[in-house]
């Protein structure tokens, strides 16, 4: 992975580890040990998902480019597909609390968005591949 394509991996996925840690906390005070086991839990799969969705998506770019637009969007609409399958599956787990694993759900990745879109404004990727020999023709 291109360092750009790294940097906004990390810039994606450490406030979303923020967002997942307060959740954490929150959900421990609130809902005791389970809450915490939830939402620790769905931090890890947002960040997994969102993660393998960055790369395929970035992938995608690179070999295929007239797809870009139309793979990022197919890409957000069945990350988002599988993310309520996850809270269906798990909505009357014993494991963890599923209120408090839904909820940061929802809040990771709202966060993995906002700091994801964060990070494509604020690096400067070319839209033109600059000339390799350095003349035009």
């Amino acid at each position: 992975m291109p360092s750009n394509d790294a940097r906004i991996l990390a810039q994606a996925a450490v406030p979303t580890a923020a967002v997942g840690a307060v959740a954490a906390v929150v959900s421990g005070v609130v809902a005791g040990g389970r809450g915490a086991v939830g939402a620790v839990v769905a931090t890890v799969i947002v960040i997994l998902f969102m993660g393998i969705g960055l790369y395929v998506l970035q992938r995608t770019a690179k070999s295929l480019p007239h797809l870009f637009q139309a793979m990022g969007l197919m890409l957000y609409a069945a990350q988002i597909l599988l993310l309520f399958v996850f809270v269906a599956a798990f909505k009357n787990t014993t494991l963890f609390n599923p209120r408090a694993f839904a909820l940061t759900l929802v809040a990771a990745t709202l966060a993995w968005i906002a700091a994801q879109t964060r990070a494509h404004m604020k690096s400067k990727i070319l839209y033109v591949e600059p000339d390799k020999s350095g003349h035009s023709s």
